[in-house]
């Protein structure tokens, strides 16, 4: 039985376990969904797929809680969890993976399985780290950052900033204190570094080799020699894997996108309220119409003659028949956008997601801009040449083209089912 945890406070990784779900069980592969709940658990639900929900609940302060810790990743390095979280979600989740005979546990940035899966003596594949990776880092492919947690000293030559861009991922732990303190109490491996929370005994790369710079060959051989690694980490490709929810666009959505005149989709996710509130006006500025994909908030009195607010839309819906976009750095919706051919702006928050809008921005269709600039009229400016340019429109049409036809959940399925049994055969075949 494969095991899919996902961290249900992200679209994005509820999404994506619920597609590597439905891959394997098309595959005829045994597969189930556990999760600590949280604000989109109910897209299970809507999916009509059967999950156990696993103590202690995500709640919403829980929720909040880890999407402060995620924010403040490089900054005041605040934690993900309360210890008594860890020990109380390792304790559910293993027994959890003992109780359904778990051969393998898959995550969504569902961090307690780090140990779980430990304890219980199962590998580990996750997906959430996307393209943020050890291999791309060894590349120097990483860009330089337009949200640093920390501004580096403009004294320092570029060479050196761009070393420190490409090494620090590799040395910061500060985030990882509390799983770690709670995995030397269990007497498990502990995460070695932030870079190491970004893989896994079997690492899902949900990117093309033609996007990312690195061929499928050279990712299956790769190996983490002398890095601040798990041993045991493997990279293997599966593509693009974004939401697709199974739902409708509302009516009043069609009718608004259905009206004359271009429509700018603003959907940023796991960002709070005031942001939103800043952000819209910033956008309507540049003249277009603006819908709001506002997910759990409720900001309906940004609502006018030129502006929708709409909750959880189906993205790769609403993506193709929009002008542009405006985003942060997921690399969900960095690819709803790449495979819809939809120029957009992106405003990451941390390395994962400046890597994710980079990759778009270096194939023309993208502009990268800090979150802090969300307000100002340099969001307004960005806007304004997504929609006079046209060179950004033909470069998006080329990207979808590349996008098209590539499964990436089936991908993901087959590299699940391939590693799993080559750990049958030998655990040691896992790691060859």
């Amino acid at each position: 039985m494969i095991v899919l945890l996902p961290n249900c406070g992200f679209l994005s990784e509820t999404s994506r376990m619920l597609a590597i779900a439905r891959a394997l069980e098309a595959r005829g592969v045994p597969a189930s969904i556990a999760s600590h709940g949280g604000p989109y658990a109910h897209l299970l639900d809507e999916a009509g797929v059967a999950w156990t929900r696993l103590d202690p609940p995500m709640e919403s302060e829980a929720a909040s809680a880890f999407l402060e810790g995620v924010l403040s990743m490089g900054t005041d390095n605040r934690p993900f969890f309360s210890d008594a979280f860890i020990r109380a979600a390792v304790r559910a989740e293993a027994a959890h993976f003992a109780s359904v005979g778990a051969t393998l546990a898959v995550i969504g940035f569902n961090l307690t399985s780090y140990l779980s899966s430990r304890v219980a003596g199962i590998p580990l594949a996750a997906s959430h780290g996307g393209s943020f990776l050890p291999p791309v880092a060894e590349r120097a492919l990483f860009p330089m950052p337009v949200n640093p947690p920390r501004p580096m000293p403009s004294w320092m030559p570029a060479f050196v900033r761009k070393k420190l861009v490409h090494t620090i991922p590799f040395l910061v732990k500060a985030p990882l204190a509390g799983l770690n303190r709670v995995a030397a109490e269990l007497g498990v491996e502990q995460l070695p570094s932030l870079m190491a929370l970004m893989c896994a005994d079997l690492t899902l790369v949900t990117e093309l080799p033609e996007v990312l710079g690195i061929s499928r060959a050279e990712m299956d051989a790769w190996r983490p020699r002398g890095r601040r690694l798990w041993p045991s980490t493997r990279m293997r490709y599966a593509g693009p894997l974004f939401a697709r929810l199974d739902r409708p666009i509302p009516e009043r959505v069609e009718r608004f996108l259905a009206a004359s005149g271009s429509v700018v989709y603003v959907a940023p996710t796991s960002v709070r309220a005031p942001f939103l509130r800043t952000l819209v006006p910033a956008v309507r500025a540049a003249g277009a119409r603006v819908l709001v994909g506002s997910t759990i908030h409720d900001v309906r009195d940004l609502e006018a003659d030129d502006v929708l607010v709409e909750g959880v839309l189906p993205n790769h819906l609403v993506m193709p028949r929009v002008a542009a976009a405006v985003i942060m750095g997921g690399q969900g919706s960095v690819q709803t956008a790449m495979a819809s051919g939809t120029p957009f702006v992106g405003m990451p928050y941390h390395g994962e997601q400046e890597l994710n809008v980079a990759l778009a921005e270096r194939q023309g269709m993208a502009l990268r801009l800090s979150p802090k600039a969300a307000a100002t009229e340099a969001m307004t400016a960005a806007v304004r040449r997504l929609l006079a340019e046209p060179a950004f429109r033909a470069s998006a049409a080329r990207m979808q083209q590349l996008y098209a036809g590539v499964d990436g959940a089936a991908a993901a399925a087959d590299a699940i089912i391939a590693f799993t049994a080559a750990t049958k055969r030998s655990p040691a075949a896992a790691s060859a």
